[in-house]
Order: structure tokens, then sequence, then C-alpha cells
């Protein structure tokens, strides 16, 4: 319930339309980001609470001095706090995509980039607000359809800063608002276009920009390398990430190790149990467990206790494909008892062994299956040898029979 009388509430809205205009004579760019923030701001109780004892905005918007060309701007803007705050979110939505229109047609005007931290309040409010108007719609039963058009406003963004100016410094941060809604909305192919512009356009150059959002680029780009099966390059970009990550965001850091453990898995490198501990991610323990000791039946028991999450993340097919490396490092224990037992043979592996390990950890497969994955392994040089199919044998070689994947370590 609002206190107050139609006075006051207009005295109140006169007063914040006031400092938003100085703030843009003045030029003040954190002060306007504070004054226009909607998700978390500390005007929007503000502004709202005006609101609920004020008949007549738009006459209080006309009587400050100065607001003019900002006038059907500063309407939509406070439509939007005040809707926001009585948790009315498609209509905040609706409110503030007209105000970020408005605003954005001013923005292109200033030659400097004095104003970026206030656009890029915008465009994250727009994208945070378009989600929770588009669970309202689903709650109502019908088709969502806001966060998409946030995507559609933040295209127009980034045309207006990816040119050779001074605004260009802000075109990353927009880009990564797009992959957050690109991939909440599973239309990640759509973020190749602004990819290109990031890494082809020579007006940019990415060490440029502010490290907090070179960061978010190099995550969500590895993401996406991830999903592609580009373990190599998915493994420099989420590196990049992790090494450049505040160290005392952790919640952060464990976002980009959800992603960096798989691809160190499919190049040969386990992590720490160390590691999987400090940052919850726990999940990875009995997977990791698998791969040390060739338990085919082990890494099977982890996707499926974890399968869920895994597929929330989009890694359950990544780990799936890790029981070749299982296999690999079942091959090489065998290979190592025969060597202690026999050294002159021990470089023939026959698939009768391999079968009766694999009944020991209770996995049923054929010989016909078996011999497949010895195939598999040898095309992929994960083992060095050849198959012989008349005698049922694997020999390997006799140098570097189990070539090394990869030598970069996981341990921070």
């Amino acid at each position: 319930m609002a206190y107050g009388n139609n006075t006051d509430g207009s005295r109140r809205l006169g007063d914040y339309i006031s400092r938003v205009v100085d703030a843009i004579s003045s030029q003040d760019g954190v002060a306007l980001a504070e004054l226009l923030a909607v998700s978390g701001g500390s005007y929007c109780d503000f502004v709202a609470s005006a609101l609920d004892i004020t008949k007549d905005a738009s006459r209080v918007v006309r009587q400050v001095e100065k607001v003019a060309p900002l006038g059907d701007m500063m309407l939509q803007h406070m439509r939007c706090m005040h809707c926001f705050f009585h948790r009315h979110y498609v209509d905040a939505f609706n409110a503030l995509e007209k105000s970020a229109n408005a605003f954005l047609q001013e923005f292109r005007n200033w030659e400097s980039a004095w104003a970026m931290q206030a656009l890029h309040t915008i465009v994250y409010d727009l994208r945070t607000v378009a989600e929770l108007a588009d669970k309202e719609i689903t709650e109502n039963g019908k088709m969502p359809d806001k966060l998409k058009g946030a995507g559609s406003f933040l295209m127009k963004v980034f045309g207006a800063l990816a040119g050779k100016g001074p605004k260009r410094v802000g075109a990353l941060y927009v880009t990564c608002q797009l992959f957050k809604v690109y991939f909440k909305l599973g239309t990640v192919h759509l973020c190749r276009s602004v990819i290109r512009s990031i890494e082809t356009a020579r007006v940019f150059d990415f060490e440029e920009f502010p490290t907090r959002d070179r960061v978010t680029y190099m995550y969500y780009t590895g993401r996406l390398e991830v999903f592609n099966d580009n373990f190599v390059l998915a493994d420099q970009k989420l590196v990049y990430a992790l090494s450049h990550c505040n160290p005392a965001k952790a919640s952060n850091i464990r976002m980009v190790l959800k992603y960096l453990i798989p691809v160190k898995l499919s190049l040969g490198t386990l992590p720490k149990y160390s590691l999987l501990q400090r940052y919850n991610l726990l999940e990875y323990k009995e997977v990791v467990q698998a791969l040390r000791m060739g338990d085919i039946r082990l890494l099977r028991h982890a996707l499926q206790t974890h399968e869920d999450q895994f597929l929330r993340s989009g890694v359950y097919l990544v780990l799936e494909k890790l029981e070749l490396q299982v296999c690999r490092r079942l091959m090489k224990k065998i290979y190592i008892l025969q060597k202690q037992k026999d050294p002159g043979r021990a470089h023939q592996v026959k698939m009768d062994s391999v079968l009766k390990a694999l009944r020991w950890l209770n996995i049923d497969m054929d010989i016909d299956e078996v011999e497949c994955i010895m195939a598999i392994l040898i095309h992929r040089n994960f083992i060095k040898g050849y198959f012989s199919h008349k005698s049922k044998v694997v020999v390997l070689s006799k140098q570097d029979a189990f070539p090394v994947l990869s030598a970069r370590p996981l341990t921070s």
C-alpha cells in the first residue's frame, strides 16, 4: 500500500526526472546507469511508489525543463519500473522495449561513449525482464516471445556499436548478452554472425575489451566448440576464460570448469579430486575414477546417476564418448598384467582376455563389438598397433603403444 498524496508523488517523480536530465547534461554515465537500472536498481522502488500516488505522470514529465527529447522515453521507463515493482513482467517488458528503443536513438547521436554503462544496464535489464515476462506468459498457457524480441533489440544495439569509433569497446558486452539469449532459446546457431563480426573485423582488438567481457565471450564460444566436438579449440577458449577469471569469483570459476573438465577428459587430462571438491563438481568424481581404472561399468553408472545434470549442461554426449578412453585404459591394464607374466608376448593382447575383463565388470559384449572398439582405438591413435581378425589378437606397437593424449594438467 502506498502512502502520500498526489502532490508528494509528483514532486518525487519530478526530482527523479531532473536527476536523469542532469546526468545526461553532465554526461555522467555512472549516475545515469544507476538511475535507469530496473532489476536490482536503487531507484525502481522509489519511482514505483511515487507512481502509485500520482494521477498524471505525463504532466510531471512536461513540467521538467529540458526533458522534451526524452519525454516519451522517461514515461515508458517509469512505467516499466512501476510494472516491474508490481511483478507485471509482460507489461514491464513492453514498456522497457519502447524506452530502450528511444534511448538507443539518442545514444546514436552522442559522439562519445560516455553513456555506455547506461546502455549496458538497459541491455541487461531488457534480457532479464524478458526472461521473467516469458515465464509469466508460459504460466498463462501462451507461447512466450519476449526473449526473442529482446534478442532482436540487442542486434540493433550491436549494430550501433560495431563500428570504428570509441563505442566499439561496448560491443563485446552486448555480444555476451546475445549469447545468453541464444543459449536460453536454444538458437545457438545465431551466435555465428556476431562471432564473425568480433573475430574477423580488423577494427576490433580483442585485448582492448574489458576483462569481464573477454572472459564471458571465451566461456560461451568455448561452450560452442564443445557442442561442435572441437575440443582443442574449446580447451584454448575455456582455459583463457579460466586464467582470466577473477579468483574471488568461485561461482564463475565453477561455471567454466563445468565445461572445461569434460574437454580436458576428452583430451586425456584428468583433474585432481581436490579441484572437484573445491568447486563442488563431484558429479565428475566417478567419471574420473572410471577413466583411471578402465572401468566401463563405473562410467555408465556415473552417467546414469547424474544424467539429468549432464543433460542440462549439454555435456552428456561428450562424457558418453569417454567410453573409448576407458576401453583404452582397460587395454593398458591388461597389457601391464601380461607384461608381468610374459614380457616377450605382452604386446599380443587376445580378444578373449578383453572379453573376460569385460565379463568381470558385468559388461555384456560379444566378440564383434570388441573387435569394432579395437579398430576405433587404433584408427583414432588411442593405441598403436594393428588388429589380426584371423587370430583375434591386437598386436601392440613395441614402442609407445599407448601414446599420451594430452600433457596439459588441470590443477587450479
